[in-house]
């Protein structure tokens, strides 16, 4: 039996379910798949479109009376700079050009309209969340067991998703930091030198613009709810979510967060092609389809909070068996573990 942990997570002795997936939709369906594998251009077309419109909107904005400001911020720029950070997510994978390296600056190039350098680190941490998901210590993505004790009621629920993106963004630093390298020089370099010449060329208006779309469209705001629909369990037993929707559009496909998991070398515009490859692997899953339901649900549904997240100890679970061992009862959602097992194992026989 797994050690009983004294917290509110949801404690597992089984490894994380997306390698097991992945090998039984390959054994299945491998000549297909395999197909999808690669990178799409058209990725850093849409980045490069929605960095063109940010300084646009940054270049109009400079006039504009506050309240107007404001206002631009929450529904533009909170859309684009959320855009943007989903693109992070995207081309950390290198999926948007073919070489690494031009991957990496189109990174650090869509980094600066966000304003806060996040590029280099966020690749870091992003390959840890997928190597070790789930694991105490090397997943980021968790929350803290501070988080998980003091967000339990709406009001906290409600001022942590407001400053959701400054949690996710400090959080790494306190639990896994990472010694500065060149990469992270010069994306510093670049993004603060990018922050200059726009205060000096625009105005304070200008800047605050994109600063306030950076912490607007990652906190209360619709395409925010990907951050929550990603991980946190609504169902007993299910790690992680897709979110099927036309906010997807905005997001680089992000929603496909199943499909992404089992196979991070598959391009966001194909994911939904390895979904129809393989509708018995992914129709069984629970899913979202609205990503403000999503924040609503998390917000005001007392089972649900930041300690409704899925920890194991080693990334290769300490049992070695396919079906997660339950060991949090606050959560009281139907479990649907043994759906999720019966699923991958009916797969794999009849493969």
């Amino acid at each position: 039996m797994p050690e009983v942990h004294q917290d509110e997570f949801f404690w597992v002795d089984s490894n994380e379910p997306h390698s097991q997936r992945r090998k039984a939709v390959l054994a299945k369906y491998g000549n297909q798949v395999r197909k999808l594998y690669g990178y799409d251009n058209r990725t850093a077309y849409q980045v490069m479109f929605v960095m063109a419109v940010q300084l646009a909107m940054a270049y109009h904005v400079r006039n504009l009376p506050w309240w107007k400001v404001l206002v631009v911020a929450y529904t533009v720029s909170g859309t684009c700079n959320q855009n943007l950070l989903s693109a992070q997510h995207e081309i950390s994978h290198f999926l948007a050009l073919k070489k690494p390296f031009w991957n990496k600056v189109l990174a650090v190039a869509s980094n600066c309209p966000i304003v806060v350098p996040v590029a280099t680190k966020f690749r870091q941490y992003h390959q840890e969340h997928h190597s070790h998901l789930g694991v105490e210590g090397w997943d980021v993505d968790l929350p803290t067991p501070i988080e998980a004790n003091a967000i339990v009621h709406t009001v906290a629920k409600i001022c942590w998703m407001v400053v959701y993106i400054l949690v996710y963004g400090i959080r790494p630093l306190i639990i896994r930091p990472k010694p500065v390298g060149m990469a992270d020089v010069i994306n510093w370099g670049l993004v603060l030198a990018f922050d200059g010449v726009l205060l000096y060329t625009l105005g304070f208006k200008s800047l605050l613009y994109l600063l306030l779309g950076t912490l607007f469209g990652g906190g209360l705001h619709p395409i925010a709810g990907h951050l929550i629909q990603e991980h946190y369990m609504f169902v007993t037993g299910q790690e992680t979510y897709s979110y099927y929707g036309p906010l997807n559009c905005f997001t680089y496909n992000v929603g496909y967060h199943n499909e992404h998991h089992d196979f991070p070398q598959i391009p966001q515009t194909r994911l939904h092609a390895l979904r129809e490859i393989a509708p018995e692997f992914y129709t069984p899953l629970q899913c979202h389809t609205s990503w403000v339901w999503v924040i609503w649900k998390f917000i005001s549904d007392p089972e649900v909070g930041p300690w409704t997240r899925m920890k194991r100890d080693t990334r290769e679970g300490t049992d070695g068996g396919l079906e997660p061992i339950a060991l949090h009862t606050k959560t009281a959602f139907a479990d649907i573990t043994n759906l999720q097992s019966s699923a991958i194992g009916k797969a794999f026989k009849s493969s």
